[in-house]
């Protein structure tokens, strides 16, 4: 998962509360802040309270996926990828069909930007199976959708894919074959678009709060993670 984060974050604030940017927030008052905030549809996309696109609407958030591709230096291999955006009544429902062609057993990374953390962690669990863990992602649904310092991703060894739901709640599939994939979307009614843009790729705002730490703190013990097993810190 550590590539994926490098492609696709952009800025985060590590704080308890949304707060102002570069760029386009760095010149809004309190009100206009949490106006801004405040807008969680574009049309008929809603978004999570997880992220907030720019002040100036640099992205337009809206429903879609596309593909792109992860070059490896060092092995020089090109890894294929997947990335949609889906509106949030159905987000988390979509993320949880998705991982059906994973297999019965994965393993499950929590990732974590919590104010208090060192850096960027990326938490580990080996060998779930996955009605269980799906089980457990549905008790969490709050903290997966609207904390912007949280994102899960689920891999496949066996097969060399993943699944992810980001901080950004932009869902990322990546490793062959993806069409098991897009045909889950299209059936959500997410269609490809290949000029659709993700908030992730413009200036952003991410929200969070200290309830929300202490339920992925919960979130990690429900998924019998160790803290001292997680991957190396990677500052933002």
């Amino acid at each position: 998962m550590g590539f994926l984060k490098r492609i696709f974050r952009n800025s985060i604030t590590e704080s308890n509360e949304a707060q102002r940017a570069t760029g386009s927030f760095e010149s809004l008052t309190d009100e206009e802040l949490q106006t801004h905030m405040g807008i969680s549809r574009y049309g008929v996309f809603e978004l999570t309270d997880a992220v907030r696109p720019s002040y100036d609407l640099q992205i337009v958030p809206r429903q879609g996926f596309r593909h792109d591709e992860y070059n490896d230096e060092a092995s020089g291999n090109s890894i294929p990828v997947l990335m949609a955006s889906a509106t949030r009544p159905i987000l988390l429902d979509l993320f949880l069909d998705m991982l059906e062609p994973l297999g019965p057993v994965v393993d499950v990374v929590l990732e974590s930007s919590h104010q208090g953390s060192h850096g960027q962690q990326d938490l580990y669990r080996d060998h779930i199976d996955m009605p269980v863990l799906k089980s457990i992602l549905l008790e969490f649904e709050d903290l997966l959708l609207n904390d912007g310092c949280t994102g899960v991703a689920v891999v496949c060894p066996s097969r060399g894919q993943e699944l992810q739901l980001d901080e950004h709640k932009v869902l990322v599939a990546y490793g062959k074959p993806l069409d098991e994939f897009e045909k889950i979307l299209i059936a959500a009614d997410v269609y490809p678009d290949s000029k659709i843009r993700f908030v992730t790729e413009a200036e952003h705002v991410h929200s969070s709060s200290r309830r929300y730490l202490k339920e992925f703190e919960c979130l990690r013990m429900r998924l019998g993670m160790d803290t001292s097993h997680s991957g190396d810190a990677t500052a933002w």
